[in-house]
């Protein structure tokens, strides 16, 4: 009798056990982050490379409409979500061939990718300083920052930049983290969670431009040693990411030094801070051969810039003036202009034909996403050009106030 009482309770505390594991299992499913708990994630391409590509559903199905996905019609990812065709309702085509109008007393924000040396600090300006609203950005005489609330609001922001609320993702964040970031870094800075739609914007720049910009940059003892590049929930080891000089600085690197760095985040930067990175096991380049990293990379850059409500080319700065005010129906007052002479046009000049053949041979991924992002544009600025029956004077007027004879101001500088 006794030894069937002690087999009743120890059944009893077994399934207590048993139930209690359950629950907490329950529960921590629910609490604990994506980036925390790995069986919250789904593994993407886990066939060949089970070991770095993960792609969790919850940033693939994020119901922020204007955020761009990555690789969001490939089979494998369709046939797992059933149904995503929706999400991608807001790239650059819908918004034209639809009625949309940026809603800026709403949810709508636009965050600016903002990659070195492509002109992007100047544009950050005009974003902040030079577009006609109803409620300019509050800029302060010897502040970079600037307050660009929302209409009728004093805590609300429609634009997320390094010039109105600063570098909250991260120094020169890229789209990998940016993406990851975003939304906790509005809640934080407005003090209260939020359902909003974001708009991803960036600039590029010819490669060898751009590169020999940054060369020069370096040369006067720029670093950016400060970025994060998070991927995965953790920055690079000391191992996967070298750096490539000793000291505070690279000051007076050479060209060839520059170059022969293999981990020179110069090497390709535009590819890089385009592409989701958690595609090619982050900054860990033995985790697949550097062909497939190469090409997943570069198929994702071009993705991500395809899904932009907008970019714009250093190389045309008319053309990607008129193509941002056509997609968000929010106008500049300075037009952007055409500067032929740059750091990287002087760099260019004073070095030999076989260094350009050797960097576009270095930045070849660089190469082929300009060359795509050109055709692009062009692409994008014959639609718009299309349906505007008003075209040659809206164009003729860029930088105008409508209704003041001269409005013409200093425009977008290509350092």
């Amino acid at each position: 009798m006794d030894l069937m009482k002690k087999s009743v309770k120890y059944r009893f505390f077994l399934g207590f056990c048993v139930l209690v594991t359950i629950l907490c299992f329950i529960l921590l499913s629910w609490l604990c982050p994506d980036k925390v708990c790995a069986f919250s994630n789904w593994h993407y391409s886990q066939l060949r490379y089970p070991s770095w590509s993960k792609l969790s559903l919850k940033h693939v199905v994020a119901d922020n409409l204007g955020r761009p996905l990555t690789f969001l019609s490939h089979p494998l990812i369709k046939e797992r979500l059933k149904v995503v065709d929706v999400h991608d309702k807001l790239s650059f085509d819908e918004l034209i061939r639809s009625d949309f109008h940026f809603d800026i007393k709403g949810s709508d924000v636009i965050v600016f990718l903002h990659i070195q040396k492509t002109g992007g600090t100047s544009f950050g300006r005009h974003l902040v300083r030079d577009l006609d609203l109803e409620q300019p950005c509050q800029c302060r005489k010897g502040r970079k920052k600037c307050r660009c609330y929302r209409p009728d609001s004093d805590d609300k922001y429609w634009l997320f930049s390094r010039y109105s609320t600063g570098w909250k993702c991260g120094l020169h964040a890229d789209w990998t983290e940016l993406t990851n970031c975003v939304e906790s870094a509005m809640d934080q800075t407005e003090k209260g969670s939020a359902k909003r739609r974001y708009f991803y914007i960036t600039l590029l720049r010819e490669p060898v431009a751009r590169f020999l910009s940054e060369f020069r940059h370096v040369q006067r003892g720029a670093t950016w040693k400060t970025s994060r590049h998070l991927c995965d929930g953790r920055p690079p080891t000391p191992e996967e990411l070298p750096q490539c000089f000793a000291g505070e600085d690279w000051r007076d690197v050479s060209l060839n030094e520059f170059m022969n760095c293999h981990s020179n985040l110069a090497i390709n930067r535009q590819t890089r801070m385009l592409a989701d990175l958690t595609l090619v096991g982050c900054y860990n380049t033995s985790a697949m051969p550097p062909r497939d990293r190469d090409m997943l990379m570069l198929a994702s850059a071009k993705e991500n810039l395809r899904k932009m409500a907008f970019f714009g080319l250093c190389e045309y700065q008319k053309i990607s003036q008129y193509l941002f005010e056509s997609t968000f129906h929010l106008h500049f007052l300075q037009p952007f202009h055409q500067l032929n002479e740059t750091h990287g046009s002087l760099a260019r000049s004073e070095i030999s034909e076989d260094d350009i053949k050797k960097i576009r041979r270095l930045n070849h991924l660089d190469v082929q996403l300009y060359e795509y992002a050109t055709t692009l544009l062009k692409h994008r600025f014959e639609i718009v050009k299309k349906k505007d029956k008003n075209f040659e004077e809206h164009f003729k007027n860029l930088g105008k106030k409508k209704g003041s004879p001269d409005g013409y101001g200093s425009g977008l500088k290509e350092s």
